[in-house]
């Protein structure tokens, strides 16, 4: 490792962190405004999704953080996020530990001598990582061991380390810009690969895995030294493109060290500190003056550190040619690496989204009298015409003709034009689309089942439509959200109960006697109101809103005859033969699922996409078609998108429910839309997912 080479990209490290003095200053501008995590909203939710999904929080203290108070989503994520950096459970250390076992030191033999040049740790079982400035060709390399548990015991007295060679003849990489080399590592005397001896660290692709404001921890050899942590007065500063700033306290020595995040996931290749410069970006010394060669890298007033980040090396690497073998061992790197498989490296989105300004502005809920208006409108057209269009197909050859689209709607939507909506749903998904940077798609394009006049027509045919206000003032009352057939009444009460169960609603709001007492209605009415007005209280979305959608899904799952009513105009509409792409929402994800066991032979794989979906409460997938809770065969692929302000989406995530199940992406909604479908479709990795699962010829507009 040339000392040129260090200062190369120090000097390099400096002129990052200069050009990004303006993100910096607004990052410590909203720090001192009280801001604990000052990122995007989008970042936040993706972080607070990743914590929860891989439990790395204690749910019992999510539950105190957010429960005093009805909080933004934002504020909740800041909250939950706060937990994580204060209080660790008890596995922060032991997996800590398990961590370094992975960590090694690289010295290089020199005219029989043994000079430590930096740290490497491995990322499969045979590689291992460091800096291109540790290692920067297979020659080096060549010179070069690893030494392994080279550290002190917990008695403080040296262990005995284990080295082993390299083999840069099996696999070397490495690239300059962004400093970093891969090197196969020699196995052992017995024959043992050194990760089933040490461990090994699995980098990941994924969304979440820190955001600005969170510490970092780096496990490393500093100057040579036995192995050393910095772990919690240290914490992301800006992320860049390629590369993250931090502040933690490290040294020149800690090239080639692992960036972990409090879950002990690698989030960036440590490759230099940063130095204070001059005017004309030279070094300075701590005493303000020009750092010379001859000063020693102990004189540089260093300010912060620079890492590579894990997304943008994994990417690297999938863009570059490997024989078959060594492909092979990129494989090891593990399923999220996104080098797994036949080295269709298709690398997802960078580890975390940026802000997406919201261009939405569609309406609410309406209020009691134009409701009421609306309403009637609605029940008047059912009546007088009985069950219009069932749905618009795709015109022939969209997506190569092998693929077809398919939106899959949620209630309310009788008396609306199939066509007019159908539009509506691909200007959200364009607008993600273009936000991804992906071919928009052709509203023609698109199938369309409509079974909105369907469903209010089985609907109206047991007991009719409700006003749209829930007070008695406006000519409804809480008694008119409840369903009147016995059955449905039993259900809809179950999910309701569970809701707010799930929102850890007080015992207040599961009790309703004296409140239904106050309003003249039954207790159950005045039971199912109070938890309603609790999820409305924790969410964007009014409690009227919410208990027509849990009514609409409570006669779905508990009238037969509705059931296979919506199901048959359903599958009057949906492709016989090929690739479904298909995306569903809200009740339409309920019905999506059954319509899974419905498909024709001809369907070979569906891509699915649920949004704002209730799929993850006991008493919603329990009474589906499908037998138990796994991944239905033909589901090739499964992204949940929820917003945790969207009460219709309180079971949320549902990787832990179902086997075998969804990927899940929480991400954030306008307020007051939490649900809406056209907010879900505009975020960028949502229809990212759908435009990748599209890819293929298209007829043009």
């Amino acid at each position: 490792m040339s000392r040129e080479e260090r200062a190369h990209q120090a000097v390099a490290a400096a002129a990052r962190y200069d050009g990004s003095s303006r993100e910096r200053q607004e990052v410590e501008r909203r720090q001192e405004a009280g801001v604990g995590f000052p990122d995007s909203p989008e970042a936040l939710a993706a972080r607070t999704a990743r914590l929860l999904e891989r439990q790395a929080v204690p749910a019992a203290m999510v539950v105190e953080a957010v429960r005093s108070e009805p909080l933004a989503a934002p504020d909740a994520f800041e909250r939950i996020l706060g937990v994580s950096k204060e209080l660790q459970a008890w596995s922060f250390l032991p997996r800590g530990a398990r961590a370094a076992r992975s960590v090694a030191r690289i010295s290089a033999r020199e005219n029989g001598r043994e000079l430590p040049v930096g740290t490497g740790f491995l990322v499969s079982p045979r590689l291992m990582m460091t800096n291109h400035h540790v290692l920067p060709d297979a020659e080096a390399a060549r010179g070069c061991f690893a030494e392994f548990d080279a550290q002190v015991t917990v008695d403080n007295t040296p262990q005995v380390p284990v080295r082993l060679d390299f083999d840069p003849d099996g696999l070397f990489v490495a690239d300059r810009r962004l400093d970093y080399a891969l090197v196969l590592v020699a196995s052992g005397p017995d024959g043992t690969p050194p990760g089933e001896t040490f461990g090994w660290n699995r980098l990941s692709l994924q969304l979440g895995k820190l955001v600005i404001g969170e510490p970092v921890n780096v496990i490393g050899h500093p100057m040579g030294r036995l192995k050393e942590i910095a772990v919690r007065d240290n914490a992301l500063q800006v992320r860049l493109d390629d590369f993250l700033h931090y502040r933690t306290d490290t040294e020149p020595g800690n090239s080639g060290s692992p960036v972990f995040n409090d879950q002990w996931e690698v989030v960036a290749l440590h490759h230099s500190g940063v130095p204070r410069t001059d005017g004309e970006g030279r070094p300075v010394r701590r005493d303000g003056q020009v750092w010379r060669p001859g000063d020693g890298e102990d004189a540089v007033e260093w300010v912060s550190n620079e890492g590579a980040r894990t997304s943008v090396l994994l990417k690297h690497l999938a863009s570059l040619p490997f024989t078959p073998a060594q492909r092979e061992l990129l494989a090891g790197m593990g399923p999220e690496s996104g080098l797994a498989g036949d080295g269709a490296a298709a690398a997802p989105a960078a580890e975390l989204a940026g802000p997406v300004p919201g261009t939405a502005t569609a309406t609410t809920t309406a209020g009691a009298a134009a409701g009421q208006v609306a309403a009637s409108a609605a029940r008047a057209s059912v009546e007088a015409v009985g069950p219009r269009a069932r749905g618009v197909r795709a015109r022939d050859g969209a997506f190569g003709g092998g693929k077809h689209l398919v939106f899959l709607h949620g209630r309310s939507q009788q008396g609306k034009d199939p066509e007019a909506l159908r539009r509506e749903w691909a200007a959200g998904l364009n607008q993600g689309l273009v936000r991804a940077g992906l071919p928009t798609v052709a509203p023609a394009d698109v199938c369309f089942p409509f079974y909105g006049d369907r469903l209010a027509h089985a609907l109206g045919a047991r007991e009719s439509l409700p006003p749209a206000s829930p007070f008695p003032a406006a000519g409804g009352g809480p008694a008119a959200a409840v369903p009147g057939a016995p059955g449905s009444r039993a259900v809809y009460e179950e999910i309701v109960g569970e809701a707010a169960a799930k929102w850890y609603a007080p015992p207040g709001a599961q009790e309703g006697v004296e409140a239904a007492e106050g309003l003249g209605v039954d207790p159950l009415v005045g039971a199912v109101w109070r938890r309603l007005g609790w999820l409305a209280a924790r969410s964007d979305v009014d409690a009227w809103a919410i208990s027509l959608v849990f009514r609409d899904v409570a006669a779905y799952l508990d009238d037969r005859d509705i059931r296979e009513e919506v199901l048959a105009c359903v599958l009057e509409t949906v492709p016989q033969e090929g690739e479904l792409v298909l995306v569903a929402h809200s009740l339409g994800t309920v019905v999506g699922m059954d319509l899974l066991t419905r498909l024709s032979p001809g369907v070979r794989v569906v891509h699915l996409t649920t949004a704002g979906s209730p799929l993850g409460m006991d008493s919603v997938y329990r009474r589906l078609l499908a037998d138990g809770t796994g991944r239905p065969g033909k589901v090739a692929d499964w992204l949940n998108a929820w917003c945790p302000t969207d009460p219709v989406a309180i079971g949320c995530p549902l990787a832990g429910t179902w086997r075998d199940g969804p990927t899940d992406l929480a991400v954030v909604n306008a307020r007051d839309r939490a649900h809406d479908i056209d907010q879900y479709l505009a975020h960028t990795e949502v229809a990212r997912s759908i435009g990748d699962r599209l890819a293929g010829d298209r007829l043009t507009v």
